[in-house]
């Protein structure tokens, strides 16, 4: 499918253009601990400044802070800037104070019942604002939200450059140079197992990790203790046997013992599976020498629970691969930007459930409002 990207949109000098960037980024103490994401949005705020258009930011913010103003403050220190409080209520006054390629972000949209709901009327009141839309918000183009679905019904809308570049790398997944490794990890298997099957015809190579693998081994009649499966039943009868299909070798449990290392048949009933072993990053080490493309999406252990050695590892075994890599998920990228990687792959992608959506269905509902 063909998109309208911001090669098409034309002289633009003094016109209003809303643009929807993804800024949740995580804040501690008012403080911005990681702006991937805002690092990502730069060239698209350049092109629509160099052009001389008045931009209008809108995004939204979830977590410690559900203000968008330490976004603001960060960006003041760079950027011609202003904070518009209540992008509804004073919105036009706050664009009528704009000039040529300046700047005014708005407060988060979440604070709207209307974004969620895809409201036409909030989208109407966020269209009146602009004369185009522009969408770099690849990671929220998943949801049919107002300001990614509605609002690019309203105005003349177009891609912008990082969701481009999302669409033109993952798209490389459908025809991958071999060999073709997908490393699949998290938990979320109802999302993630539709691609597990989907991509088994096209890779050489799928390692399964994380949550998703305690449930293969329990449908092999393994012990897994306390670790954490899918609440629903799935039937892994074909993938169970399939010779493209890899597990952990090796798993790393918690018990009232401490930490230990160990193989998949030896664990206990008080045992926590939370992450792979030393072993298994050997074995993926093996498989990344000789590939042409790898596909990861997705922690192999317990993340969030500071379980994340083996993730580590690997981001630095892909990290120095030949391969082509496409990498997503937020733990992902919070691995690779702990160790500073963001460089050493072929592309990192900004999105984790949108990456996953893509993948699957090959498009996403802000994507299909601005095809051709």
């Amino acid at each position: 499918m063909k998109y309208k990207t911001l090669k098409d949109i034309g002289d633009i000098n003094g016109k209003k253009i809303l643009v929807r960037f993804d800024f949740n980024v995580p804040i501690q103490n008012g403080e911005i601990t990681d702006d991937y994401r805002i690092k990502k949005s730069l060239p698209t705020l350049e092109f629509l400044k160099q052009k001389g258009a008045k931009i209008i930011i809108i995004s939204h913010i979830e977590g410690e802070s559900d203000s968008l103003k330490p976004v603001y403050e960060f960006l003041k220190e760079s950027q011609p800037i202003t904070f518009c409080e209540d992008c509804l209520e004073n919105g036009k006054e706050c664009v009528e104070q704009l000039h040529d390629g300046e700047i005014l972000l708005c407060e988060n949209l979440r604070l709207y019942d209307g974004e969620k709901k895809n409201d036409e009327n909030f989208a109407k009141k966020l269209a009146s604002l602009a004369d185009y839309y522009v969408n770099d918000a690849f990671s929220v183009s998943h949801r049919r939200h107002a300001s990614v679905v509605a609002v690019a019904k309203l105005l003349p809308g177009f891609m912008g450059l990082q969701l481009e570049a999302e669409v033109e790398h993952l798209s490389k997944a459908f025809n991958p140079e071999k060999p073709f490794v997908f490393i699949i990890g998290g938990a979320k298997f109802d999302t993630k197992m539709p691609l597990v099957e989907k991509f088994l015809p096209l890779a050489d190579t799928i390692f399964i990790a994380g949550a998703m693998a305690h449930d293969f081994y329990k449908a092999q009649g393994l012990e897994i203790g306390t670790s954490r499966v899918s609440d629903e039943t799935i039937n892994l009868t074909t993938l169970l046997t399939h010779p493209k299909v890899l597990l952990p070798i090796d798993v790393v449990v918690s018990s009232p013992r401490g930490k230990q290392t160990k193989k998949p048949t030896d664990v206990l009933k008080d045992e926590k599976i939370v992450d792979a072993g030393e072993e298994t990053v050997a074995l993926l080490a093996e498989r990344a020498k000789d590939a042409a493309t790898i596909l990861w999406n997705g922690p192999l252990g317990y993340y969030e629970g500071n379980f994340k050695e083996a993730t580590l590892n690997l981001a630095q075994v892909i990290a120095h691969s030949k391969a082509f890599s496409i990498l997503g998920g937020g733990d992902t990228l919070a691995a690779i930007s702990e160790l500073g990687l963001e460089e050493k792959f072929g592309f990192v992608s900004t999105g984790g459930g949108a990456m996953l959506d893509f993948l699957s269905q090959g498009s996403l509902p802000g994507l299909e409002v601005l095809h051709r």
